[in-house]
């Protein structure tokens, strides 16, 4: 077979069209592509002349990028704030031999959840843009580490609630029995419940099959979407119960001390004004997408799921600040391990689980 170009055979037959000589092709130019053109004309047993012509049509790129959207941007940058924060206080906790108290441990157990959540957010990120995110086993992966990461980060707080409250009502006992074994024995029951919870999409309870049964967040299909939305609203409900209790024997506690009256009675309004501050915050974070997840599917604007997710990533970036930095033991820590002393005016007495 003969190979030549569509100009030279142009001009060995006399009959080709003519290459205009004011824009020459070049042949090793990126944007001209070549192509074999048999001659139609030629059905003699001679051998066979095959012409390559260029193809003057533009190139295109095979894949084109994927727009981001801001609202993406932003759980990631969250997602990276939480990291961060949550990173500090497990180092603190780990490196401290002193931090052991059951407290510290639902603390740290936490810090682990928001932790995993705030790198569950950075992995949605890649996986969505930098990786394709159509293979199955990418979205079930992501979505897991999310739902058990938040999962347990909610379950942790109202850990962390009850023993606060049962650090009140028996007071005189509660050291014996509230012993570090019994603490690590709730964790890991909090972490398996929750880990079981993330690996349901995978087991198949997931909506990558009927694309009808998603919900807000796909691949969670609208049945267990509202199922964790209520489940969520009854231990918000059973928060707001515990905290209310708390508030009540500290207002008696106040009242049985005649001689600390004045100064219980200032500290407990304290302690009131930010318990509520904490259930108000876990509320406004929390309550808006769990009442969206019930009442919505995967057919309203995604613009109003980003709405609600975002907030609720934000109780991750506070729960550090309420449960951790506000700890004059962790602040302690933290002072050492930055400047190697602890500011004069920083509280010395030993916190307790009852302190809010």
């Amino acid at each position: 077979m003969i190979l030549s170009l569509a100009a030279a055979a142009a001009m060995s037959s006399g009959g080709g069209s003519s290459l205009n000589s004011s824009s020459p092709l070049d042949p090793f130019d990126s944007s001209t592509s070549w192509s074999l053109v048999e001659d139609p004309a030629n059905s003699s047993s001679e051998p066979v002349v095959q012409t390559v012509t260029p193809d003057l049509q533009p190139a295109t790129t095979a894949v084109a990028l994927q727009e981001v959207s801001p609202w993406d941007i932003a759980l990631c940058v969250t997602g990276t704030l939480i990291s961060c924060e949550n990173a500090l206080v497990i180092a603190v906790l780990f490196y401290t031999p002193t931090l052991r108290a059951p407290m510290f441990i639902l603390i740290g157990s936490l810090a682990v959840a928001d932790l995993l959540a705030g790198l569950g957010l950075i992995l949605n990120f890649v996986f969505t843009y930098l990786i394709d995110s159509s293979v199955e086993f990418v979205t079930l992966l992501s979505v897991g580490l999310l739902i058990s990461a938040f999962s347990a980060s909610v379950f942790n707080i109202l850990a962390i609630t009850v023993d606060r409250y049962l650090s009140l009502y028996n007071a005189l006992t509660y050291h014996t029995e509230r012993t570090v074994t019994f603490t690590y024995v709730m964790v890991v029951f909090i972490w398996v419940s929750c880990l079981t919870l993330g690996l349901l999409p995978a087991l198949g309870w997931n909506c990558l099959r009927d694309e009808s049964t998603c919900s807000i967040c796909r691949p969670v299909t609208k049945n267990n979407a509202v199922a964790l939305a209520v489940t969520f609203l009854l231990v918000f409900a059973l928060m707001m119960q515990l905290y209310l209790q708390i508030c009540k024997i500290a207002f008696r506690h106040a009242q049985q001390i005649a001689v600390q009256h004045q100064f219980l009675a200032i500290s407990t309004t304290k302690g009131v004004s930010t318990l509520s501050a904490i259930l108000c915050a876990f509320g406004a974070c929390w309550l808006p997408f769990a009442m969206y997840s019930i009442v919505a599917d995967s057919s309203y604007p995604v613009i109003y799921t980003y709405a609600t997710v975002l907030p609720a990533t934000c109780c991750s970036v506070i729960n550090p600040i309420i449960y951790a930095f506000r700890n004059p033991d962790i602040q302690k820590s933290l002072w050492m391990a930055c400047c190697g002393c602890v500011p004069s005016n920083l509280s010395l007495r030993p916190r307790t689980s009852s302190d809010v």
